[in-house]
């Protein structure tokens, strides 16, 4: 709502306000506007200033680490990523104190970003990884699965979660989700791993099976863990974008590679589809509804191609199909806040407050 000079005159002139308060009053509208300006993303020149920067130093920290760096000896690359995380943190706070809330939230964020990189040096310093053919440079750590890098995500976990307690910026849940999605690929090779030693076929066999089913539920629990977020925090920031995305990613891939190629099979993965497109409408997260649309074509595609490649009957279904969802989508429309109101009138009040911020 834009507030005018004109609206507090009137206000003071109807007697609901004091004019020798009309200054003040305005003064302290302008500055809480301009922190919420500076501590909100938006689309300005100043915030994708932010953003690129942020990205290329996270980026140069983690996914770009080269063999030039490590050459430096991992002793070296220890004592530099603890001097690196510990003026990026120094640094976020200054910039907090300052109003400057985006890019401490940035600076935040490359501190987690640096925590693997440092316990990755500080275990080669001790030799813990010495029969880690997988593990040997920290560019393998986006590239392999290795149940030797659980110690570096949960390290993560630790320090994002308690950065996150400090700085309260919801970009800082991004490498947090990230680490979770990594951590639900390397959980499996360290349940089935025996002796402590030894390798695991992943990709064929019993273990790529159970590997699919973990990474199935794990996805599932991070999505639950995304709406637990998504309810405390349905009147501050959002804080569980990252984690329905990288949940999502987890759940609907592990999802998308199971199944035996049957008609029954298919028919479960097109059910399961729409409904992550029901969920995003309900809890306005567009993220479902793009995952399940994803999968919609993904099936219908599959059935054009094989089971109905001869069928014209097919492709009027499916435009009729289409026509009848516009339709629907048109009654939806005219009806859609007197149902809502009805329907939500039946969940928790934690819940409706949830929906009722999203809408």
């Amino acid at each position: 709502m834009m507030l005018k000079r004109e609206d507090l005159q009137a206000a003071a002139d109807a007697g609901v306000l004091d004019p020798r308060e009309i200054d003040g009053l305005l003064a302290f509208l302008l500055q809480r506007h301009q922190q919420a300006q500076s501590a909100t993303p938006h689309f300005s020149g100043s915030h994708v200033l932010y953003y690129l920067g942020g990205m290329l130093a996270i980026s140069a920290v983690t996914l770009f680490t080269t063999l030039a760096v490590e050459a430096l000896g991992m002793g070296a690359l220890l004592v530099l990523s603890v001097l690196y995380a510990l003026a990026a943190v120094g640094a976020a706070v200054v910039l907090e104190k300052r109003g400057h809330g985006i890019p401490a939230g940035i600076f935040a964020t490359l501190t987690i970003a640096l925590v693997p990189l440092a316990v990755f040096a500080l275990q080669h310093v001790l030799g813990f990884w010495a029969d880690g053919p997988t593990a040997e440079h920290y560019r393998d750590y986006h590239t392999y699965i290795d149940w030797r890098w659980i110690l570096m995500e949960l390290s993560t976990l630790a320090v994002g979660v308690v950065l996150l307690w400090r700085f309260r910026y919801p970009f800082l849940t991004m490498p947090i989700a990230v680490t979770l999605w990594y951590m639900g690929m390397d959980i499996v090779p360290a349940l089935l791993l025996q002796g402590g030693g030894g390798s695991v076929e992943l990709f064929g066999g019993p273990a790529w099976q159970l590997r699919k089913v973990i990474s199935l539920v794990y996805g599932l629990v991070m999505l639950l863990i995304a709406f637990f977020v998504d309810l405390r925090s349905r009147h501050d920031k959002d804080y569980a974008f990252w984690l329905y995305l990288f949940g999502l990613l987890t759940f609907w891939g592990a999802l998308s590679m199971m199944g035996s190629g049957r008609l029954a099979d298919k028919l479960v993965y097109l059910a399961v589809n729409f409904g992550l497109v029901f969920v995003g409408a309900v809890l306005g997260r567009r993220v479902f509804a793009e995952f399940g649309a994803l999968g919609i074509i993904i099936v219908l595609g599959d059935l054009s191609r094989n089971l109905f490649k001869d069928s014209f009957a097919f492709v009027v279904v499916l435009t009729l199909l289409g026509f009848a969802l516009i339709a629907a989508g048109v009654w939806w429309s005219k009806r859609e806040a007197a149902i809502s109101q009805r329907l939500r009138t039946l969940l928790p009040a934690q819940l409706r407050e949830l929906l009722e911020t999203r809408s």
